[in-house]
């Protein structure tokens, strides 16, 4: 197995590469969504909240490849045509932005209302409250449920394959399919995934204290 991991490996980094954009880039923006959808779930605004919580049931109620799917193959149906790796970040956002929205409502849900109390209290509008006193605080509270997205939207990447997007599950399957050595390659790229998410872990464990220490 060592001899395919060093024969695969200019393929597997390439992967990799694209594994790790794809993760990071619809991480991104489905947080900036899902903070938008969760602060849209906090209006006051009726429609507001219908819509947000009519997106969040979708995206949530659905499974991501059924959601890719959609989006590569579909959107075409409609005159909109986009390349397999626009599809799937923006397929993986969407969703991620679905989970998101409840991790940081919950944040904001945990501080005490108090502290937006006193906030108002002093003269601060709404956006300058949120801002400086309950968005700190409610992303300490959301911290672990928001690093824990991030690790599984990098393995959730894997299904992006199935558009055609070369990451690391694409290259496991074209090397196992020219090698016919397919159980080798996929516990290579499963090893690989793990090392990922290895890292990313203490990465949380490291953010989670540095948050607790600011705070205590």
């Amino acid at each position: 197995m060592w001899e395919l991991f060093v024969r695969s490996w200019p393929f597997l980094v390439e992967g990799l590469v694209v594994t790790v954009v794809l993760g990071v880039t619809s991480f991104v923006l489905g947080s900036l969504l899902g903070l938008a959808l969760a602060l849209a779930r906090l209006s006051s605004l009726r429609v507001l909240r219908y819509l947000a919580l009519a997106y969040v049931s979708v995206f949530r109620g659905t499974p991501m490849l059924v959601q890719i799917l959609l989006i590569y193959f579909g959107l075409p149906q409609v005159g909109i045509t986009l390349d397999p790796i626009p599809s799937a970040i923006i397929a993986l956002s969407l969703n991620v932005a679905s989970y998101q929205s409840e991790n940081f409502r919950s944040g904001i849900l945990g501080v005490d209302r108090g502290q937006r109390e006193a906030a108002l209290s002093l003269g601060m509008t709404y956006w300058q409250a949120l801002r400086r006193i309950i968005f700190p605080q409610a992303l300490r509270i959301a911290a672990p449920t928001i690093s824990n997205r991030f690790i599984a939207i990098m393995k959730d990447t894997s299904l992006a394959s199935v558009v055609t997007v070369v990451e690391l599950t694409r290259v496991a399957e074209r090397i196992g399919s020219s090698t016919f050595r397919y159980m080798e390659m996929f516990i290579i790229i499963a090893i690989i995934y793990w090392v990922i998410n290895g890292v990313l872990l203490i990465g949380q464990g490291a953010l989670e204290r540095r948050l607790e220490r600011a705070y205590a």
